[in-house]
């Protein structure tokens, strides 16, 4: 547990948020799981209604996606594993992309070109996500070796500028850091009993040059087995949310003195989470995807209230969605439009086809496949809300970006990289078998 001088700290670290403009609500569910589940067969009646009116404006600014660019040819066969685009603007500077590799790199492309510039290694561990900082372009990664890392992106040294240690015996596998980048928060495999959330002090400060830092703290009481997902609030730098194989969800004030008094809620995927993200207006709802494909979305608005915080919760999203003219084979993360205020699911197939489902209480509703990318599973993207551009990253090591535009015709369909087997131990593999034995019963 953190004490009360990291409490203190951390409320030093967060921009005052003032709790009466549209605070999130007091720990009044701490402890209390929630788990509803849809009702399929209504799930299937509803999708094959017609869609609501605004769908067909969805539709075609999706369906108006084509490729632009494609990233420059590598002989080597990596899997693009994580996606995330520069936040600041620099006059007469390209704009930056990252990208995690499974072979343990992380690439930096100018986004235009898509041309690599330089890549950065995490030996003698393995690298897991990839971010930039909001305010500047340094990238963060976490790293088996119980750091996580920062590098200036625009510098040509391989060697992190700064390692931010953690306990002995912690193995990292999920990071963020906070809207203000004055926190990260980085989560465990699970190691004896125990598995962490651990917190840093993230600001850089000119009269402290030292490249390495120790935690403020960790939490150790909220999870039991392996943090898979972190993700701070978009706007409120107190508020994260955390996910983990044991199929639990928690959301936390970090302002709070204690972690038993930092959990604000649980909630129950009841299944292994493989993805989590903030939704809504003011980003009052969550929803999280599972190993096995599953969908699950909640409202913390409710949370003082009588009224249910379960949007949606699908325990195979392949077995209920129709996709038109297709199959779904999995699902690869969210994207909360803020101009449309609507929550979109990313999915695809095993042969590259893209496909865009809205996310509704009825259900999910699909918008629109892109076709003519990838040639295997699509493995990230990263939407640009500010051009509605598209960066998607897949088993074929190619980096695309789309674009209301011009398809170029000098881009052909890549054929899938054989990868080496001792990768396969790294990336995700999604449970086909599970589904296949359901559809046979």
């Amino acid at each position: 547990m953190f004490s009360h001088d990291y409490a203190a700290g951390v409320m030093d670290l967060g921009e005052e948020y003032h709790r009466s403009e549209g605070s999130f609500p007091s720990c009044h569910t701490r402890g209390h799981v929630t788990s509803t589940r849809f009702n399929l067969h209504q799930l299937d009646l509803y999708c094959t209604l017609n869609a609501p009116p605004d769908m067909e404006r969805i539709e075609e600014q999706f369906a108006n996606l084509n490729i632009v660019k494609r990233s420059s040819g590598t002989t080597e066969p990596t899997y693009l594993l994580g996606i995330d685009a520069s936040k600041t603007v620099q006059a007469e500077k390209e704009s930056l992309i990252a990208v995690l590799c499974s072979n343990g790199s992380i690439r930096i492309y100018d986004k235009e070109r898509l041309y690599i510039l330089r890549e950065f290694r995490g030996y003698p561990g393995l690298l897991n996500g990839v971010k930039f900082a909001n305010s500047c372009d340094s990238i963060y990664s976490s790293c088996t070796d119980g750091t996580v890392k920062r590098w200036d992106a625009r510098s040509a040294s391989e060697k992190p500028v700064q390692l931010f240690k953690g306990y002995p015996s912690n193995i990292f596998i999920s990071f963020d850091i906070s809207c203000n980048d004055h926190v990260i928060c980085a989560g465990t495999e699970k190691v004896d009993d125990d598995a962490l959330l651990v917190f840093w002090d993230a600001r850089i400060n000119s009269q402290d040059l030292s490249t390495s830092k120790d935690p403020l703290g960790a939490y150790s009481e909220t999870h039991s087995d392996d943090v898979t997902q972190v993700r701070f609030h978009p706007s409120n730098p107190n508020m994260v949310v955390s996910g983990s194989t044991d199929g639990l969800v928690n959301v936390y004030d970090i302002s709070i003195d204690n972690e038993e008094d930092a959990l604000v809620t649980t909630c129950n995927s009841v299944s292994s989470v493989s993805c989590i993200g903030w939704s809504g207006k003011d980003y009052k709802q969550i929803y999280c995807m599972t190993h096995d494909e599953g969908f699950c979305w909640w409202d913390l608005n409710h949370l003082d209230t009588d009224e249910p915080i379960t949007r949606l919760n699908i325990q195979d999203v392949r077995e209920v969605i129709n996709v038109k003219g297709g199959i779904l084979d999995y699902l690869v993360g969210g994207l909360y439009h803020e101009k449309m205020d609507k929550l979109f699911v990313v999915g695809g197939t095993n042969t590259g086809i893209i496909h865009l489902l809205s996310c509704t209480t009825a259900g999910l509703i699909h918008v629109t496949s892109l076709h003519g990318g990838h040639a295997a599973t699509v493995r990230s993207f990263c939407w640009n809300m500010q051009d509605d551009s598209l960066l998607t990253g897949g088993e074929d090591a190619q980096l695309l970006l789309w674009k209301r535009g011009a398809l170029d015709k000098t881009f052909t369909k890549k054929d899938s990289m054989k990868i080496a087997s001792s990768v396969y131990q790294r990336v995700r593999v999604h449970s086909n078998d599970s589904y296949k034995k359901r559809k046979k019963q």
